[in-house]
């Protein structure tokens, strides 16, 4: 069974595929084993099961997170044909999807980070980040739904939130100065855009759709209207 599962590094952690072969039980216990033969490897890394069309529950997916993160590895994606264990994978709060990115030769520099490219990249999530959560991606990423506090995100372009923002974001995390973070509700734990960090004063009054972005080096934070930037 352990032949069945095959691993390689990706560009936010490891790429894990296992077999459709076998019980689900006897696979979790192989993968479970595979990182027990290699802790010194797998310590600290996050995780992207792959699963293909196993169907498994809530319970299936939340009792090998546990078991890896009595191992400090992280489980943060489940890539999956089942419809039940998509549901379930969201349910845990997991990503259902990889960052997409363009392949690049290993001798091409990456492409410098600007917020006014239209062509740019983004990660689209339509779900809540509840704490303990990270999302990282090169270009920009959009959330329809709240980033709680404890939960982050890194991105190299803009972090537009349609929701509660409570937890840490970096925007223009490759130097973008140009970099926003906008919200329905800005009460970041920390924001960063660029070198520039900031911290939310206590709030005053009813939320805002708000803009922060930097001017005369440091971050200011504005209504956010649709007149865009």
């Amino acid at each position: 069974m352990a032949d069945s599962i095959t691993i390689k590094g990706i560009r936010d952690g490891l790429l894990v595929t296992l077999g459709d072969g076998g019980t689900w039980p006897t696979t979790a216990q192989s993968l479970v084993a595979r990182i027990d033969q290699a802790t010194d490897f797998f310590k600290g890394a996050r995780l992207a099961l792959d699963i293909g069309g196993r169907a498994l529950s809530a319970a299936d997916l939340g009792r090998l997170r546990d078991d890896l993160a009595e191992r400090d590895v992280g489980l943060w994606t489940v890539l999956s044909e089942s419809p039940l264990t998509i549901q379930a994978a969201q349910a845990l709060g997991l990503n259902i999807a990889l960052p997409t990115s363009s392949p690049v030769s290993p001798d091409t520099p990456e492409p410098e980070v600007n917020s006014e490219e239209p062509r740019q990249e983004a990660v689209y999530l339509r779900r809540t980040l509840r704490s303990g959560r990270s999302v990282s991606h090169a270009g920009h990423v959009i959330v329809v739904g709240d980033v709680n506090a404890g939960a982050e995100i890194i991105a190299g372009g803009d972090i537009i939130v349609w929701g509660h923002l409570r937890g840490t974001v970096h925007a223009g995390a490759d130097g973008d100065i140009g970099a926003v973070v906008c919200a329905l509700d800005l009460s970041p734990t920390q924001l960063r855009i660029a070198n520039c960090i900031a911290i939310s004063p206590p709030r005053k009054g009813e939320p805002h759709p708000e803009m922060a972005r930097i001017r005369d080096a440091q971050i200011v934070a504005e209504r956010w209207s649709a007149k865009g930037k």
